[in-house]
Parts: C-alpha cells; sequence; structure tokens
C-alpha cells in the first residue's frame, strides 16, 4: 500500500513538473491565427438593394370629367399601342362632333352654290362683252357714214347710245363676277373655321378616351366602372385609370452607400438577384449613377431636406437587366452585386490582416543605432496600413514582424497587395483583439499547426 501511494505521488511530482515546463515555455507567447500570401484572381463587388422597376412606366390619367363608362382591360393585362382601354361619358361631346360635322357640310353646299352663281357672272361677262364688241363695230361704221354725210344724225345717236349701254354692261358684269368670288373665299374661310371648330371637338371627344401610349403591362388599376374621373395633379385619388408598364426593358433601382459609391461607375457589370425569385441571377448593367445624395431615413435628397442632421447617405443606381424574365413584376425586391474591378494573379492579403503601421517605431529599434534614434526624432507619429508578419527569429522562434504595406482592389474577403509584401510570406489574421494590441517582435504562436492557405469567398 505504501509503495502504491510513493508511485502515485512520483506520478504526480512528473505531471506537475511537465506542466511547468510547458507553461514555463509557453510564457510570453502569444497565440496566433496565421495565413499564406499566395497568387489568385480578384473580384471588387459594391452591393446594393432596392426594387425592380421598368424602364418606361406612365400613370395613365383622366383628361375630361366624367363617369366611366368601360374599362377594357384589367390589371395585369398585357395592352398595345393605341389600344383603346377606358372611356368616360361623352354624350356631349359627340353630340358637338355630329353638330359641327352637320355645319361643315351645309358650308360646303353654301360653297358649291357660290361657285356656280360665280360661273354664271363669268358667263354674263362673256356675253357682255361679245354684245360690246359688236356694238363697238358698229359704232364705228356710224361715225364714217355720219362723217360721208349718209347717216342720219338720229341714226348716229342711237349707235353711240348702244355701244355706251354695252360699256356700261361689261362694267356691271365685272362686278358681277368679283363679287360672287367674293361671296366664295367667304364660304371657304368660314368653312375653315368650322373644321378647325370640329378639331376642337373631335379633341375634346378624344379627351373622354384613355388608350394606351405604348405596348406595356397594366400594373395597377385604382378605378371601376361607373366611378367618376376628374383631369387633375397625378397620382391623385380620382385622377388616374391605370399605370401602365413597358417590361421589354427592366431595371434594377438600387441604392448604394455614399463610401462605396466613388467606384462605381456607368458600364459596369451586376448580378442581380429577387426575393421572389430566388434561385434565379439575372445579369445587367449600370445604365445610371445618381449625383445626389439621398438620407438613408427619409429617401429624400439633401437637397430637399431641412434637417441639419447628419446621417448617412446613399445614391442611386439603376441597372438595366439584359435578359429580363417574364416572371419578374414591378416592385421586387432585389438585391445587386457591382463588379467595380477585377484582377486576375495578382497577390491577396486577408482584409482582417491590416492593422496601422507606424513608422516611427522601426527608427527607434536598438538595432538602428545613432541613426535611427535621429531618423525617430525626425519621424512624426504618422501611423500608415501595415500588417505583422510571422517571421523566425535566429533562435527559430516565431516573431512579429511589422511593415508597410500598399493595398489596391478589395475583394470579398481579400485585398491587393501592389508592394511591401512578396508571395509566400506568413501574416497574421487574428484574432482580433489580439491583432490590435500586437506588438512588433512579439513572440508568436500558431492557433493552428499549419498556416491558412488563401482563398477568396464567393460573394
Amino acid at each position: 500500500m505504501k509503495k502504491l501511494l510513493l508511485i502515485a505521488l512520483a506520478v504526480l511530482v512528473a505531471a506537475g513538473l511537465v506542466a511547468f515546463m510547458v507553461i514555463k515555455q509557453q510564457s510570453g507567447y502569444t497565440k496566433v491565427y496565421t495565413a499564406v500570401l499566395t497568387r489568385q484572381d480578384l473580384t471588387s463587388v459594391v452591393s446594393g438593394t432596392g426594387q425592380i422597376k421598368p424602364k418606361t412606366y406612365v400613370n395613365l390619367g383622366a383628361t375630361a370629367m366624367g363617369r366611366i363608362t368601360h374599362l377594357y382591360v384589367k390589371e395585369g393585362a398585357r395592352v398595345q399601342k393605341g389600344q383603346l382601354v377606358a372611356t368616360v361619358e361623352n354624350v356631349q361631346q359627340e353630340a358637338q362632333v355630329s353638330a359641327q360635322q352637320a355645319t361643315i357640310a351645309a358650308a360646303q353646299t353654301d360653297i358649291a352654290s357660290y361657285i356656280a352663281a360665280e360661273k354664271t357672272q363669268q358667263a354674263n361677262l362673256e356675253h357682255a362683252q361679245a354684245d360690246l364688241e359688236q356694238k363697238k363695230l358698229d359704232w364705228d361704221r356710224a361715225q364714217a357714214l355720219f362723217k360721208a354725210g349718209i347717216l342720219a344724225k338720229q341714226d348716229y345717236d342711237a349707235k353711240k347710245a348702244a355701244y355706251d349701254l354695252d360699256v356700261a354692261s361689261v362694267a356691271q358684269a365685272v362686278a358681277g363676277v368679283n363679287q360672287a368670288k367674293a361671296n366664295t373665299e367667304s364660304a371657304r374661310g368660314h368653312l375653315q373655321t368650322q373644321i378647325a371648330t370640329l378639331r376642337s371637338d373631335k379633341n375634346a371627344l378624344d379627351l373622354t378616351q384613355a388608350v394606351a401610349p405604348f405596348d406595356g403591362v397594366v400594373t395597377n388599376e385604382p378605378v371601376r366602372e361607373g366611378e367618376t374621373v376628374v383631369e387633375g395633379i397625378q397620382n391623385t385619388e380620382g385622377s388616374t385609370f391605370m399605370t401602365l408598364a413597358d417590361m421589354s426593358v427592366v431595371t434594377a433601382e438600387v441604392k448604394v452607400d455614399e463610401t462605396d459609391i466613388v467606384n462605381v461607375q456607368i458600364g459596369q457589370t451586376a448580378d442581380v438577384t429577387v426575393d421572389a425569385l430566388p434561385d434565379m441571377v439575372f445579369k445587367g448593367h449600370v445604365t445610371l449613377v445618381g449625383d445626389q445624395a439621398l438620407l438613408r431615413s427619409t429617401g429624400v435628397a439633401t437637397s430637399q431636406s431641412t434637417s441639419g442632421t447628419e446621417e448617412a447617405k446613399e445614391f442611386k443606381v439603376v441597372i438595366t437587366l439584359d435578359a429580363p424574365s417574364g416572371e419578374l413584376r414591378p416592385g421586387f425586391s432585389c438585391t445587386a452585386k457591382i463588379t467595380t474591378a477585377h484582377k486576375t494573379n495578382v497577390l491577396a492579403l486577408p482584409i482582417q490582416a491590416l492593422t496601422m503601421y507606424d513608422p516611427a517605431m522601426d527608427a527607434k529599434k536598438p538595432s538602428g543605432g545613432v541613426q535611427a534614434a535621429t531618423t525617430a526624432s525626425a519621424a512624426a507619429s504618422h501611423p500608415v496600413q501595415g500588417v505583422f508578419l510571422a517571421e523566425k527569429d535566429a533562435h527559430g522562434r516565431l516573431r512579429a514582424q511589422c511593415g508597410p504595406v500598399a493595398t489596391g482592389i478589395t475583394g470579398t474577403t481579400n485585398i491587393e497587395v501592389l508592394s511591401g509584401l512578396t508571395p509566400g510570406q506568413e501574416v497574421v489574421t487574428g484574432p482580433y483583439k489580439i491583432l490590435r494590441a500586437l506588438k512588433d517582435r512579439a513572440l508568436l504562436k500558431r492557433d493552428t499547426q499549419t498556416p491558412v492557405a488563401l482563398t477568396e469567398s464567393s460573394s
């Protein structure tokens, strides 16, 4: 029994010594996650949420007051350009058109009678002119005979009177022709007035009929037959028959955070997913980038807001879908992922490995000597972007080595390295709390035996 107790005590002592040595060996070490730098393809993506909208849509409003007599289409129906979709009562307008058409027909008959009178007057003029020519010949012979003393004075006077009478008759006939022409032109002028009035009456009749301005789909119909509509401001109750949308060109109108909008440009490609169609991804391209910032809480443009409170802002971005589906409906919620940059075979660094690096700390290292101290005094404390490398020292121990790094485009989880690092180097990636407080030259211990291999997560 005593022997067993001695053996157990020896085992406990040995275990204690082992634990003591392990704790002593690990004291001063910081457990970290690391990753080895590799080359890979990087894609920078900006996300935004919004809704599906047709590029072209219109609220078809009432243009005449009255009771709705017919609604020829229902919500969801497809219509063609020029198709009659609704009418309001138009008895008065139709009566005015019919009355004006009758007035025009009467005016045209009057013109025909004036033209006939004009022709009659022209015939009278021609007859008077022919008679005048005959009387002129008689008068000329009478003058010659009278000078020769052959013709009596009474006959001479009779010939002269007949000639003078025909001259007056021709003048009268000319006046009759001019008067007939004036009457015809006056009637034609009145006819043009009547035609203009008919156009006005027809327009008033047309205003009681709503037609589709383009091929599209009826997306909203807030009224019913028998209700009264009035012409007025769009989108007000009782002034809109229906909403028509041209679904041949479909867009996703999303809002992008102000910190990301600087990277979004027209023409960039995008993947659009719709909440109602989770298994479908629609390809598209950016066709509009808004210039006006919108308040995130209200959606009101900053130029129209009277509030002086600073808050997050967004910008509108419109993405036109390359191949829209017939299943899409206006108002569907959607998410767009816009590809703002893409590079192949670049050196990638985990985003979480980035920290702020102070070059002045390097200059203060003892190995720098007097020159380093001078540099440190000259250099102000201006932290720059950097990383902690996990490198072995002369004794084979893993230490943190802080250094600056220049970066390029940002992917989903990784960022492009422009300078400061090379492939195969091992960097500290976390945990965040430890990385934030990590010091240069600190002893490290990997939390895993093998450094993590970098892969860009799919977005």
